[in-house]
């Protein structure tokens, strides 16, 4: 039997995942906007907004194709058959504020049990990274949105630069800005400030290491982790005997631990020299060879972004012609990932001891649309089921433990064919890792 709201907001769901984002949020999202509609129309606000978050399941459909799979599984009830044009105008009644509410009503690290990856002494283990997402190549978007130049010509599409607060542990966002690739990453940071807190580790990479940056990150009461430039000249105030040493950062106490990190496998060894930089000063409660091993966590963003990006997207551009609909699309975007994310972190929570890890986002997003094409437990039963279909099939097949990374990053996918630098071995090694802390230069 299928349940779905009454009457015109019957196309108004997403599956399963409707559980995570119910009608009353949706609902209270509009009201606080301002875009609930002045009149019942065949295209209700609520559904709408359903519309846009469906679509960020189906990329590569246009909106007219995402409106049939939210149809496809209501049979026998009378249901407006909309034009792309009457969507498109429907999309601008909306807007984009009721999706950024939903975003933040959302956002923030899932709550888990799970003590594997996310948290480390007490710390939840986040993640601060940029990337950049196409959109479509419009008058309006370029006057907005700037391509990049290289030496292959430029980027063909407007880029959007993205940077993303992400909880590692569960891949659950914290925290979004985007906006034109004319500032950088170190500019949308101070942005993401307020959703730092006491009790945080935060990773980055080494575009982050700018002293007036991690000052006041470090104000926020959060710690941090990130990765300096090898040529850059720091002084020692102090040697530890784990061999980390003191050193300031502009104004900023910072513990540098400097290692050289080796793989070892049947085909050969390969050595990386890495800084660290930490505000955690404590060398017995936090020893250097602990804080190296930490920082491998960092590449969980990177993974999010492959699951955004790749997974959902499938490298697609934004459908949007304009900044307003770009903005729209990119927080229903952020919001359908969220709620994934959330699905997969309540099935692995299911089980004591289970590394968020070994949850499947692809099997979380297949059924996620297969349960919305569906029309299936878009409503709750009264027995309250936390773990739901999504849940179960991703218990059902739990990924294996995450393999060591033994080869370094390459191109897979450049802008011309002839540019790609390599292809990627995907043979499966034993592999050895050695850490090395390296001796602190003579202060």
């Amino acid at each position: 039997m299928i349940t779905v709201a009454g009457g015109r907001f019957a196309p108004g769901h997403v599956g399963e995942l409707t559980r995570l984002i119910p009608f009353e949020m949706v609902d209270h999202a509009l009201v606080e906007a301002g875009a609930v509609q002045s009149r019942l129309r065949d295209l209700p606000s609520r559904v709408i907004v359903y519309l846009l978050l469906a679509a960020s399941l189906f990329g590569e459909l246009g909106y007219v194709g995402v409106w049939q799979r939210l149809v496809s599984g209501l049979d026998g009830l009378d249901l407006a058959t909309p034009t792309a044009s009457a969507l498109c105008q429907a999309r601008r009644r909306v807007g984009v504020k009721p999706l950024r509410l939903l975003f933040d009503l959302l956002r923030g690290p899932a709550p888990s049990v799970a003590a594997a990856g996310v948290r480390w002494r007490g710390l939840l283990v986040c993640a601060i990274d940029g990337t950049t997402l196409s959109c479509a190549d419009s008058a309006a978007n370029l006057a907005a949105f700037t391509k990049h130049r290289c030496n292959n010509g430029g980027s063909g599409y407007p880029l959007i630069r993205v940077l993303v607060l992400v909880a590692c542990g569960t891949r659950t966002v914290i925290d979004a800005v985007f906006g034109p690739t004319t500032a950088g990453e170190t500019t949308y940071a101070l942005r993401l400030l307020p959703s730092l807190r006491q009790g945080m580790i935060v990773l980055a990479d080494r575009n982050f290491g700018a002293a007036d940056l991690l000052t006041k990150v470090a104000a926020t009461g959060a710690d941090v982790l990130v990765r300096l430039k090898d040529n850059r000249r720091l002084p020692v105030a102090r040697r530890h005997s784990d061999g980390s040493y003191l050193s300031v950062l502009g104004a900023l106490r910072v513990r540098i631990v400097e290692c050289e990190i080796a793989i070892t496998t049947t085909t050969g060894r390969r050595t990386g020299v890495y800084r660290l930089a930490t505000t955690l000063l404590d060398p017995h409660r936090y020893p250097a060879v602990d804080i190296v091993r930490l920082y491998h966590d960092r590449w969980e963003i990177e993974t999010a972004y492959l699951e955004i990006k790749s997974t959902i997207l499938g490298g697609r551009v934004l459908r949007a012609h304009t900044p307003a609909g770009v903005t729209q699309e990119i927080y229903a975007l952020l919001t359908t990932y969220q709620i994934l994310r959330l699905a997969m972190a309540d099935a692995t929570d299911s089980q004591p001891g289970l590394d968020p890890d070994r949850a499947s986002f692809t099997i979380a997003l297949n059924t996620a649309r297969d349960l919305l094409i569906q029309a299936t437990n878009v409503i709750a039963e009264t027995t309250i089921d936390l773990v739901g279909a999504i849940g179960q099939l991703i218990l059902a097949n739990l990924m294996p433990d995450r393999r060591i990374r033994t080869t370094p990053r390459i191109v897979k996918r450049a802008i011309s064919k002839y540019n790609a630098k390599g292809v990627v071995d995907r043979t499966t090694y034993k592999a050895t890792i050695t850490i090395d802390i390296l001796a602190p230069p003579t202060p």
